[in-house]
């Protein structure tokens, strides 16, 4: 008799008498024999946590590549060469992708008049009202230009080359904010332009502006240049100050005048 054969077929009493164990502050079950703990085998240890790497950067999108005015303008060169007549070389700067100001401008703006004119008239780039219409010199300065020259009986209307004008500009495209064009974009229109002045093929050049005169003369400086003849691209050229300067500072149109009686005078030879 003891008590585990007293208990044996009474679970309330093991209950109890597990009770009673756990109040002593027994924890673990004993077995029914002794357990030497040192001959048991070493636990398996849990492998260390895996270190914690911070997630990679990603890789720097590559830079764009950088715009190369040399390629430009000998890209510029070689589809010039190509156009043998006017609407191919408007088809060829339509096509023209590295000038960036294209790609916020409305309407590439090519030419208007007669191009069979004796003058050719060269400005410096569209604004607002020729980036709107597609056509040159169609805004205030516009107008006043059409009655300066009309003065000495040329117009860009007339079907005689005699007394025609064909006009055209540097730039086809409108820079933002009417600045001035850069010295890259000058450079890569460049061989447009000569090429333009080829195809035509006028007997004057009146460069009106600053641009014209920087792109056909390489210098700056209209107020001086104004009034004086030189000559390039085998042609007489004449510097004029432009009909915006004209607008802003009228008393200037005395000198434009005597520059418009000075073409005049070399057209009648």
């Amino acid at each position: 008799m003891g008590i585990d054969s007293d208990i044996a077929a009474d679970w309330h009493a093991a209950l109890a008498a597990l009770a009673w164990q756990v109040d002593l502050g027994l924890t673990d079950i004993s077995a029914e024999s002794p357990l030497n703990r040192y001959d048991l085998p070493e636990p398996i240890k849990a492998p260390p946590p895996a270190p914690i790497v911070a997630p990679s950067k990603p890789a720097p999108p590559p830079e764009p590549e950088a715009h190369n005015p040399d390629a430009a303008v000998f890209e510029a060169r070689a589809a010039a060469s190509q156009c043998e007549t006017l609407e191919a070389l408007r088809a060829a700067l339509a096509a023209f992708e590295h000038c960036e100001l294209k790609r916020g401008a409305r309407n590439l703006v090519f030419a208007d008049g007669n191009p069979k004119a004796r003058v050719l008239i060269l400005g410096e780039a569209p604004g607002v009202e020729e980036d709107r219409e597609g056509r040159p010199f169609v805004g205030r300065a516009g107008q006043l230009l059409d009655k300066m020259f009309a003065a000495i009986g040329l117009s860009r209307t007339s079907p005689d080359p005699e007394t025609a004008l064909y006009i055209t500009n540097t730039l086809p495209w409108r820079p933002p904010q009417n600045r001035d064009p850069s010295l890259d974009e000058i450079a890569m229109m460049r061989p447009f332009v000569e090429r333009h002045i080829a195809l035509v093929n006028p007997d004057v050049i009146v460069l009106v502006g600053n641009t014209p005169l920087q792109t056909i003369l390489n210098t700056k400086g209209i107020l001086r240049a104004r009034g004086n003849w030189t000559e390039a691209l085998g042609k007489p050229v004449l510097p004029m100050t432009h009909p915006a300067y004209l607008l802003r500072n009228p008393i200037a149109k005395r000198e434009a005048w005597a520059d418009l009686l000075s073409l005049q005078a070399k057209l009648r030879g």
